[in-house]
């Protein structure tokens, strides 16, 4: 059955594709994408899988990374309706309900890279209900739906996303290196457990990999390649975050260790340094 989206033909929907290697996920991405459908009726324009599971690099304990992209701005009776959704999907009996995470776009600021950072519906992993949150309204997320993003249904993605340079996107990471860096390293409480030891860690890998090819990749990718390209003092930091990731909703209640949190620390200022001395034009862009 063919669907018909701007007057162009379309085929993608659940029922024709297996979006992960995982059937249960898959099951639930059917249920939540059919829901969400339902609930937004006409405002639907697609459903979209981001992140990991986009780029290729993921695993069993990766999150899954979803947008939706609507026609218009959500009403109040749709984002209850979809409060509804979330929270029947978070109750599945299954630990992929619990470890879904994504925005609802309107088609207009998914479209254009320059309105990213303003806040949009979104479904923090972990949780069960829609808030108002600037997380996925990034060039980078853009850059990732447009180049590879999974259809779960509606358009191809290139359709909704107009390209984006490699300058611009290079700012954008260097401007989250430098601006989280600081905030980490002037208030390192918030960030003082196991969860956010590890994620920083990892992050820290992946964008100076990202800065330095001109595209976003994965943490996987970005730790092996920082291993192989850093100092090898950083090895075992490294590794440590990686055996870290499991069981997030534990972790993030349970302290890092202490050695691991101040070499973490160390890590982010000798990132942000190497960052600004190969890429010092854009510092004062950032």
């Amino acid at each position: 059955m063919v669907s018909l989206v701007w007057g162009c033909e379309v085929t993608a929907r659940m029922s024709d594709i297996v979006p992960t290697p995982y059937p249960i996920l898959n099951t639930i991405l059917r249920d939540l994408v059919d829901r969400v459908h339902k609930a937004l009726h006409a405002n639907f324009v697609g459903a979209y899988l981001q992140g990991s599971f986009a780029v290729g690099d993921f695993d069993a304990h990766s999150d899954c990374d979803f947008i939706v992209v609507t026609e218009k701005e959500l009403s109040d009776d749709e984002v209850a309706a979809l409060q509804r959704v979330h929270e029947r999907i978070y109750g599945l009996d299954n630990v992929w309900a619990k470890h879904l995470e994504g925005s609802y776009f309107p088609k207009a600021v998914l479209r254009d890279y320059a309105c990213s950072g303003g806040q949009l519906w979104y479904l923090n992993h972990g949780s069960s209900s829609l808030i108002r949150h600037k997380h996925c309204n990034t060039i980078l997320v853009r850059w990732v739906v447009r180049e590879k993003g999974v259809i779960l249904k509606g358009p191809p993605p290139e359709m909704l996303v107009d390209p984006i340079p490699v300058d611009v996107l290079r700012q954008e990471i260097m401007a989250v290196i430098q601006d989280w860096g600081k905030d980490i390293l002037n208030n390192p409480d918030p960030w003082n457990n196991r969860f956010f030891q590890a994620l920083i860690v990892l992050n820290y890998c992946r964008m100076l990999h990202d800065l330095i090819m001109g595209y976003p990749g994965s943490k996987r990718g970005g730790a092996e390649w920082a291993k192989a390209n850093l100092d090898p003092s950083w090895t075992t930091l490294i590794d440590r975050a990686w055996r870290g990731r499991p069981n997030p909703a534990v972790s993030v209640r349970q302290a890092a260790d202490h050695q691991d949190f101040h070499a973490t620390l160390e890590f982010v200022q000798y990132i942000t340094d190497k960052a600004n001395v190969m890429y010092p034009e854009l510092i004062t862009r950032a």
